[in-house]
């Protein structure tokens, strides 16, 4: 009896441990859909298809394949008559995290979906040059060599922009073709509606590389965590900038910005008014000092080349339903902490005050989970363990 009792609590602690060390989000394999809280699409042999923020399908499909592969490297001198289809390269992985699915094409080409109001999602030509082409549905017309904006039958829109080397061009037909050299990306944002002069520019300074990374804080209610928490997704362009969302709570928000140049850029952040309390009114801190409130975004760009202080300003988000966009414009790097608080929050806010989390709890990692995660569960089933080898020992 005794070895069978050990033999049992062997097994379920593995079974426990099984569960624990699993992934947030299980891989999603080839043929499947991605269902988030505001992006859906689906996977087939060589296409993603049917990509949708908010239930609105504005583009139909989008195929990917090595430029060298191509007839004559189509994307380069691709005029508006063109209306050449590439075949497009095998789809050799999918997976899905908290906030974010990935698809790898077999051609080079690495696709990350960010589940945010805006449906944000990047194709990086990771090895050699990429063609990445869509089909879509509505009208697709070119803003210059480096955006083209899509307006569907529904009245939403969605824009695909070039960050780095490249060009992206479309034809009457609704194809849209994009050639992304190595390293640089194709991306798209999507709108519920008409975009605003504001949303207008917030592109502009993503395709000059002004703009090197988004945040999206969304509160309970959209993301679907039974009222408890909010939630958040963080979309970075370019290979060497790297944010993420150190602390969330009712009236501030902390990011870490870190660059491995020093050249100041923009963090744009899109806060939902119920994510925190008087979005509206908030004050924007870096590294615990106050920034500077700008009156237009070219304030906001000025701050970036050589300023000695940051500005920012805040903006009555135009595609996500009551949210505010808050631009900042961080004056120098190499890491930053910036902080958005409530107006009348007081304080000089760095990214390890953490009195004034969710819950009292401040060991949010930013990926919706909070310290009772995958590792706690993992140690408390080797402590069940050997709390019960010792008590068959003692029987023996």
């Amino acid at each position: 009896m005794n070895l069978r009792a050990t033999v049992l609590t062997a097994l379920l602690v593995t079974s426990v441990i099984g569960a624990a060390a699993a992934p947030a989000a299980t891989q999603q394999a080839e043929g499947e859909a991605y269902s988030g809280t505001f992006v859906q699409f689906e996977t087939g042999n060589a296409a993603v298809t049917n990509y949708a923020v908010d239930g609105s399908v504005v583009v139909d499909s989008v195929r990917a394949q090595s430029a060298s592969e191509t007839e004559g490297g189509i994307g380069v001198d691709a005029g508006a008559s063109s209306s050449t289809a590439i075949s497009g390269s095998a789809v050799s992985t999918s997976s899905q995290g908290s906030a974010s699915a990935s698809v790898a094409f077999e051609s080079g080409t690495d696709m990350e979906a960010h589940d945010n109001q805006r449906g944000v999602v990047t194709f990086t030509a990771s090895d050699g040059d990429q063609v990445v082409q869509a089909n879509v549905s509505g009208d697709a017309s070119s803003e210059g060599d480096s955006r083209v904006v899509v307006q569907g039958d529904d009245g939403a829109q969605g824009t695909f922009i070039v960050v780095g080397d490249g060009n992206v061009t479309t034809n009457a037909d609704g194809q849209v073709t994009a050639r992304v050299e190595e390293d640089s990306q194709l991306v798209y944002r999507q709108y519920n509606d008409e975009r605003s002069d504001s949303e207008k520019t917030q592109e502009e300074m993503i395709q000059n590389g002004k703009a090197t990374a988004e945040v999206y804080v969304y509160g309970a209610a959209e993301s679907g965590e039974d009222g408890e928490e909010s939630a958040e997704s963080v979309v970075t362009y370019g290979q060497d900038t790297n944010a993420e969302v150190q602390e969330r709570s009712q009236n501030r928000i902390n990011v870490t910005v870190e660059r491995t140049e020093s050249q100041g850029k923009v963090l744009i952040t899109t806060v939902s008014e119920s994510a925190v309390e008087n979005a509206e009114s908030l004050e924007v801190y870096v590294d615990g000092e106050a920034a500077a409130q700008a009156e237009s975004y070219s304030d906001v760009r000025a701050a970036t080349e050589g300023a000695d202080q940051s500005r920012y300003m805040v903006r009555q988000s135009g595609s996500a339903e009551a949210a505010v966009d808050v631009i900042v414009g961080i004056n120098q790097f190499s890491e930053r902490t910036v902080s958005m608080q409530s107006a009348g929050d007081g304080g000089e806010p760095t990214a390890t005050d953490g009195d004034d989390t969710m819950d009292g709890d401040d060991t949010d990692g930013g990926d919706g989970t909070d310290g009772d995660g995958a590792g706690f569960g993992v140690l408390a089933a080797l402590v069940a363990l050997a709390a019960a080898l010792i008590a068959v020992r003692k029987r023996s």
